[in-house]
């Protein structure tokens, strides 16, 4: 349920050239979220209604952040400076990890923070040539040198999350599986800054399977 919150968050902005629109659409996103914080009547929907069931107030609460920080996605303009853009990458991928691994067990919230941030950096980055496609500017410096600062701060925030990973019970750890990709994908930047414009990030169907099976049996995100 959280993640099918977050697509069709995520997908509110694209669904219509209408930025008044979408505003309205995010809204009705923020109003179930707040339904949920008062733990009283949910509005009857095919995501609220389970979202209600395995959100608490406080999850909710953390969610907001993520459908405020969507409200860039309507617009063109960039953002402001690069410390906009990581606030952007923490509010989305950061929370929703946050809160998906918080509703299934105990974890650290500064591995959380470095993790959620890690992966959210390497899925923005795949995602270069579709949002400049769609006439985005979706990063405030987009030369290699830039990119390659961008892709080693990734990396050295994935390697001190998973330097505690003790600090992630059994039970929270499946929500932190997608972070298996972030380390291929940002060392590929770092050794060929061209492969992002390019969009030359993605990994083989194959690979990644197999991979994911692996990490996935041994917990070693």
């Amino acid at each position: 349920p959280i993640y099918a919150f977050n697509l069709e968050v995520a997908r509110a902005p694209w669904v219509t050239q209408e930025p008044m629109i979408a505003e309205m659409r995010l809204q009705w996103w923020r109003d179930a979220l707040a339904e949920i914080q008062s733990g009283g009547t949910v509005r009857r929907h095919e995501v609220v209604t389970p979202l209600a069931e395995v959100l608490d107030a406080d999850g909710a609460a953390r969610l907001e952040s993520l459908i405020e920080a969507r409200r860039w996605d309507i617009y063109r303009e960039p953002f402001a400076d690069q410390a906009a853009f990581e606030h952007y990458i923490s509010d989305t991928s950061g929370s929703l990890l946050a809160v998906t691994a918080r509703a299934l067990g105990p974890a650290d919230e500064g591995v959380l923070a470095d993790a959620g941030h890690a992966l959210g950096l390497a899925n923005w980055l795949r995602a270069i040539p579709a949002l400049e496609a769609a006439g985005r500017i979706p990063l405030v410096d987009g030369r290699p040198e830039a990119l390659r600062a961008l892709a080693s701060g990734g990396l050295a925030r994935l390697k001190r999350a998973r330097a505690a990973r003790r600090m992630v019970s059994r039970t929270a750890g499946p929500a932190l599986l997608p972070v298996w990709q972030v380390g291929p994908i940002l060392a590929r930047v770092l050794r060929d800054p061209g492969a992002v414009g390019a969009g030359a990030l993605d990994i083989a169907p194959a690979r990644s399977r197999l991979t994911l099976m692996l990490r996935a049996s041994t917990g070693l995100w």
